[in-house]
């Protein structure tokens, strides 16, 4: 009787340990195989890089690497001495074409109210072209002293976005060159985490699904939904030849390898302790399981040397 009971109780724990297996073996083959996940996620954002619109030695430098800026905070200074020079010169320049452009409108307008018999009509069309002229020339006064004003203004280099400055190698003394970069600031406004998904997998994703990315070194993911997903990716055989013929690479037909679609994803909310930075690796899940510590996250945690 005891003997039966043994062989009972292990027969049931052989049934219970094949359908443990079994319904392990099926959530993995769902994970790996059918849901839409991969390991193959980066963090991204937009980096802007700056260069000033003229050129100048770096007077100040008001910014740190890796310091937090705000929109029109400003980054550095450029000698304003020459630029100042410039405008008191655009300046004094105006002054005299404006009192020019007075004296002839007052010429002009003299001859014109005289007779024939005192002035000819030739004359008349002599000052009216000298008083129009005059005014050409105080118009052009006009706009170089509001170019030299506004060269003034980009003395002071200020950011265009909210973010970091990110390695910085510009310091005092250094001479700024227009149109050369020399800041680069990380858009914190920007981020999104860019997820290559095996093309047996995107007919499971829908832009709208919900997503979840878990990085390399946090235990919370963020939180977020697919955006949009890539149209096409570089192939090997659109190329020509040398003889501009196409170029076909010889392959096993046996063996296909699934391409590698970008699928981007707007990050709805970012854990507090999470650090974001472009270029960290991501764990990325779509669709409806796609939450916080969902099963097929768990296992991607698991099996962290292979699968997608």
């Amino acid at each position: 009787m005891l003997s039966s009971a043994r062989r009972a109780f292990g027969l049931l724990a052989t049934l219970l340990m094949l359908g443990a297996a079994v319904f392990a073996g099926v959530l993995i083959w769902q994970h790996y195989l059918i849901a839409p996940w991969t390991r193959d996620g980066t963090v991204e954002a937009y980096v802007v890089n700056l260069a000033p619109e003229v050129s100048g030695r770096v007077t100040k430098l008001q910014v740190v690497d890796n310091s937090v800026v705000k929109v029109g905070d400003v980054l550095y200074e450029i000698d304003p001495v020459d630029f100042q020079i410039a405008v008191a010169n655009a300046e004094s320049t105006v002054a005299s074409r404006q009192s020019d452009m007075e004296s002839k409108a007052r010429q002009s307008a003299r001859r014109a109210q005289l007779t024939t018999l005192s002035t000819s009509a030739e004359e008349q069309q002599t000052y009216q072209a000298s008083a129009d002229m005059a005014r050409a020339a105080y118009a052009g006064a006009i706009a170089q002293l509001n170019q030299a004003r506004i060269d003034l203004q980009r003395t002071r280099v200020t950011s265009p976005v909210n973010g970091y400055v990110t390695n910085l190698q510009l310091r005092v003394g250094d001479y700024a060159s227009k149109g050369t970069r020399n800041v680069s600031i990380v858009d914190t406004d920007s981020f999104w985490i860019s997820g290559n998904f095996e093309e047996t997998k995107l007919g499971r994703i829908r832009v709208g699904d919900p997503a979840v990315a878990e990085l390399l070194g946090y235990a919370e993911p963020v939180v977020g939904h697919v955006d949009s997903i890539a149209r096409g990716i570089n192939t090997p055989n659109s190329a020509p030849g040398s003889l501009g013929l196409a170029s076909v690479n010889p392959v096993f037909t046996w063996v296909r390898l699934a391409q590698r679609i970008p699928v981007r994803i707007h990050i709805d909310r970012v854990p507090a302790s999470v650090h974001l930075a472009v270029g960290l690796t991501a764990t990325v899940s779509v669709g409806p399981d796609a939450r916080p510590g969902a099963w097929h996250g768990v296992i991607s945690r698991i099996f962290t040397q292979g699968g997608s």
